[in-house]
């Protein structure tokens, strides 16, 4: 296997997973990669691994730069074993390696891998000289987890992002002009609401971090390189990690006979006359993860569940658990269904919308079957609820 080279003496050595189907219930059809960069110049460094069973493949592509024993640091922007998973394999491979990380990037590596690594701390503003290169380091908080930091090349106006601006898709393709924009944006998208979203309070404060930096390229880990729409997908991120939203309503539920998914339609119709495009969300027919992908940029979110055994159907508790732990913020919020004789159901999907931070419009609920007359009284009641919104 060969390396790609990115830059002059920088080298892409990760690993594709074609295969990958599931990444924590996050559903990924398109596989992933996993992203590591080597930099060779008087001194050699590698910044970050790969997942443990592809350590062969990084350990190859390597091979077709230089002899692996060469590398003087391995800096580990991320503890997460798809990222350090091959780390052992990368330090029998380079016994003189000194490993480069934050101090909670040091303390996690111990309590995964159970054992002291030769380490050199390093804290945002430091840096690493490799003799004609210099790497610098921002240390970003729980961007996704505590370890998380970002890397620097400033001659080469490179940032290795870590998960940020990340995707998950597999792809033969390295660049993000080598492949349709929109595919990559909306993959972009995707990673950014079902990983991202619910730390966007500290991906806005590393994006501040970096945002005097001169970035020519953006080498996330995972998916493609960032090297000629950098502006576009930064943009993107300052509107996902702000909260912009677009007027566009949401219309997620499961039905059991019928009559849910009849509230579903006819409030998707009241915010078409209202001027409110809409898409509609089967849970039976849609992951929750592609359902996410579309939350990061609409403001209406309407769930709607019948009422089953006094509780919700699963898929919609699965979802609104997923959207609860998710986060996203100033969104406007509507539960609807149907119901035989309890009705908890529509209650139970407006406290969790309430505890995700929503701002809730009036519940809506109907017995049994709707029949056209109600139905009418349904979407002339949400459109008076949208006058106001």
């Amino acid at each position: 296997m060969k390396a790609h080279e990115i830059k002059d003496g920088v080298y892409w050595v990760g690993a594709v997973d074609w295969n990958l189907r599931n990444f924590h219930g996050y559903d990924t059809p398109r596989g992933s990669s996993y992203n590591a960069y080597l930099v060779v110049a008087e001194k050699v460094a590698l910044i970050d691994t790969v997942k443990a069973p592809f350590a062969d493949d990084m350990l190859s592509r390597i091979a077709s730069v230089i002899d692996p024993a060469r590398i003087d640091y391995l800096v580990c922007n991320h503890v997460e074993m798809d990222h350090s998973g091959a780390i052992p394999r990368l330090l029998a491979a380079a016994p003189q390696a000194t490993v480069v990380a934050c101090a909670a990037g040091e303390k996690g590596l111990r309590e995964h891998y159970h054992r002291d690594f030769p380490c050199r701390l390093v804290k945002s503003g430091d840096r690493l000289e490799l003799g004609g290169k210099t790497l610098s380091f921002v240390t970003t908080p729980m961007v996704h987890w505590p370890d998380n930091m970002v890397s620097y090349l400033a001659e080469d106006g490179l940032l290795f992002s870590n998960d940020a601006f990340g995707q998950h898709y597999a792809s033969s393709e390295r660049f993000d002009d080598e492949l349709p924009l929109q595919l990559v944006l909306e993959e972009a998208q995707k990673y950014y609401g079902n990983i991202v979203l619910s730390y966007q309070v500290m991906v806005g404060k590393a994006m501040a971090s970096v945002a005097g930096l001169n970035i020519d390229i953006i080498a996330p880990s995972h998916g493609i390189v960032w090297r000629s729409h950098v502006p576009v997908i930064l943009e993107h991120y300052g509107r996902w990690t702000s909260n912009q939203t677009e007027p566009r309503a949401l219309i997620i539920y499961d039905t059991m006979w019928g009559s849910t998914e009849k509230l579903a339609r006819t409030i998707g119709d009241a915010f078409e006359n209202c001027g409110i495009p809409s898409r509609y969300f089967n849970l039976q027919h849609t992951h929750i993860s592609h359902v996410m992908t579309e939350v990061v940029a609409a403001r209406y979110i309407c769930v709607g569940s019948p009422t089953m055994n006094n509780s919700l159907l699963p898929s919609v508790a699965a979802f609104l658990t997923y959207l609860k732990a998710l986060s996203p913020k100033k969104r406007v919020g509507l539960a609807f269904g149907s119901y035989g004789w309890s009705g908890q159901s529509v209650d139970q999907v407006g406290e969790y919308l309430r505890d995700s931070g929503f701002e809730m419009m009036e519940p809506v609920r109907t017995k049994y079957i709707p029949d056209e007359e109600t139905l009418s009284k349904v979407r002339a009641e949400v459109e008076r609820m949208l006058e106001g919104k």
